[in-house]
């Protein structure tokens, strides 16, 4: 896992919750913190991080993923506003991640491991994305998209009828969007 991915968590953290929150996380997950941007980093630390702020709040590991990734939308637009300013809607924005989005990451951040994705578009109602990754962070993929919502100002709905989590090869997102 890239360290942007790190310090990002920790800066909604800090936010959130205090510079002694994250402090305590580090301690409770057995990892120092000491993460830079470009550095590469084991995915058992994210996951360990998790595992304590799940310990430490009493919430859902899954909960506290979709959290932080629908909290990290707007960072990532401030900071790679040319990904979000060329969209108006969420649909057409997220039918860029693998073609358009996925490759920037890779040239921004080498070594980076982003997740496949593949879309049926048939219904004008309802994007269906298929997402796989061996990291297995469906939960993450859902809270970007919620927080992708948030920020084109849609309501979303998420149906997830097939998880990799239950053993199916892939996991189905039904991305219902909406204006507010």
């Amino acid at each position: 896992m890239k360290g942007i991915v790190f310090n990002l968590l920790e800066a909604l953290v800090v936010r959130e919750h205090g510079e002694d929150a994250w402090d305590e996380l580090l301690d409770r997950a057995g990892v120092d913190g000491a993460y830079t941007t470009l550095g590469s980093y084991p995915d058992a630390e994210l996951l360990g991080l998790v595992g304590a702020a799940s310990e430490l709040l009493g919430q859902p590991p899954a909960d506290l993923v979709r959290w932080f990734g629908r909290e990290s939308i707007p960072a990532f637009a401030d900071s790679h506003a040319s990904f979000f300013d060329a969209h108006d809607d969420t649909r057409s924005f997220l039918l860029t991640l693998t073609d358009m989005i996925h490759p920037e990451v890779r040239k921004l951040y080498p070594g980076a491991d982003v997740p496949d994705f593949a879309y049926e578009t048939g219904s004008a109602d309802v994007l269906v994305m298929l997402y796989s990754s061996p990291r297995r962070l469906c939960a993450l993929a859902e809270g970007l998209i919620e927080g992708a919502a948030a920020h084109f100002d849609e309501a979303v709905e998420i149906g997830h009828p097939r998880c990799m989590h239950r053993g199916d090869e892939h996991c189905r997102l039904e991305i219902a969007l909406s204006a507010r």
